[in-house]
């Protein structure tokens, strides 16, 4: 996540006139992609959606309370995820545009407003924010990002607050209270990741590379070797955990295979059982129908010698009355 306030000039930033240039700026991608028909979010507040441009800027010009002419009387800050941050935040350009309003609301601005050190809440600040999608100068497949418009008053229009002091917490002179940026990155950071689950790795802190760009040589030492050994304990859990995985699979593949096993030993069993009982059956078949033949030949035979005994009986009883005659 990178946060920034830009630095007061002459250009599109001039914070010591009218905030038009800013808000017209602000709105410059609208135009084109309304033309292709792509999706467009308009300037938002702490409650409100879509508002017009003429509100925000009467809003913001008119709440210069005792500022002098050559105060600043706004200030532009850029709230830029990385594309691995924009992944956690959505799907789709619409998803995130709400996740990211969601993220201003609910996150930075209360973190804005807690750290000047003056008992301030997210509605005591004046704002207006407004997603861009595209970034000319970037390469990066995701470019989403927020420009956010903040009043130099609160909303009261009694407080002055600037987030470019170098005072932190006074509490003794003219000026009471500071701004504490280096807080209020490291807040806003570990609020995005409590928001949307982000688990986000020691290189892409802020501390991190607030260390690498102006700690010491030893810090920024001490810094890498921590990352080096996260890395190599992350390395080592990776490792294990596909050990793990192997041994799983191994496990399984031996119980598929103890099962096949079982399943080709039951086969053979009841090829063996089925031949059993086939050959038990052919030979049972094989008895009775033997019987069935023997039984039927002998019928035969009994039958053949009834009718020759008949035979004989009637050429007997013939012959006896051929003799009487």
């Amino acid at each position: 996540m990178h946060i920034d306030f830009a630095p007061p000039s002459k250009g599109t930033y001039n914070n010591a006139g009218s905030s038009r240039q800013l808000a017209s700026y602000m709105e410059h991608e609208d135009l084109e992609r309304m033309e292709k028909g792509i999706y467009t979010d308009g300037f938002f507040n702490l409650v409100d959606d879509n508002i017009y441009k003429s509100m925000v800027i009467k809003d913001i010009d008119s709440n210069i309370g005792q500022l002098l002419k050559t105060d600043a009387k706004f200030y532009a800050t850029h709230v830029s995820p990385s594309e691995k941050e924009l992944r956690a935040m959505g799907s789709t350009e619409k998803e995130q545009a709400e996740a990211m309003k969601r993220y201003i609301r609910e996150v930075f601005i209360p973190e804005y407003a807690k750290n000047f050190n003056k008992e301030l809440s997210a509605s005591d600040i004046k704002f207006y924010g407004k997603i861009h999608f595209d970034r000319n100068r970037s390469d990066n497949g995701l470019n989403m990002h927020c420009h956010l418009i903040i009043s130099r008053k609160d909303q009261a229009n009694k407080k002055k607050l600037s987030p470019l002091t170098n005072h932190k917490n006074t509490k003794n002179g003219v000026i009471k209270g500071g701004f504490a940026r280096v807080n209020l990155f490291q807040q806003a950071e570990q609020g995005f990741d409590k928001l949307f689950g982000y688990d986000r790795q020691q290189s892409e802190s802020f501390d991190y590379h607030n260390t690498m760009k102006n700690g010491s040589i030893s810090e920024q030492t001490k810094l890498q070797e921590q990352d080096i050994q996260s890395s190599d304990r992350k390395a080592g859990i990776n490792q294990g955990s596909n050990q793990e995985n192997l041994l799983s699979i191994n496990l399984v593949n031996k119980r598929i295979n103890n099962q096949a096993s079982s399943i080709d030993t039951h086969i053979v069993i009841k090829q063996k059982d089925n031949a059993y009982s086939t050959s038990s059956f052919n030979q049972e078949t094989n008895q009775i129908f033997g019987s069935f033949i023997s039984s039927a030949a002998q019928d035969i035979r009994s039958s053949s010698n009834h009718e020759d005994q008949t035979l004989k009986s009637k050429k007997k009883k013939k012959k006896e009355r051929i003799n009487k005659l």
